[in-house]
């Protein structure tokens, strides 16, 4: 921030301008502004906001982070981090 000749701060806002944007992009973004109640302008700001929000911030395992939550009802049994596992189909009895 810096401060105004006046003794007022003023913020100073980076902008940032993106080129050859495909059309039906911009026009599903205006549309999900519209839903939240935002400009275009805006909604990208939020967006941009939120992708960057966990950036440099350590995350526990997910295993980890699911136990903490079901502990309260009486989980009390190791998760296994399945690291490197590639994705398998569940299976259901009828």
């Amino acid at each position: 921030m810096a401060p105004a000749s006046d003794g007022h701060i003023i913020a100073r806002m980076a902008q940032l301008v993106v080129r050859q944007f495909e059309d039906d992009v911009k026009e599903k973004l205006q549309r999900r502004a519209r839903r939240h109640g935002r400009s275009t302008e805006e909604e990208i700001r939020e967006i941009l906001r939120n992708a960057v929000r966990s950036e440099g911030r350590i995350s526990a395992p997910m295993g980890s982070r699911i136990a903490v939550r079901f502990r309260r009802v009486g989980l009390d049994q190791e998760i296994p981090e399945l690291r490197g596992e590639s994705a398998r189909q569940a299976v259901f009895e009828p």
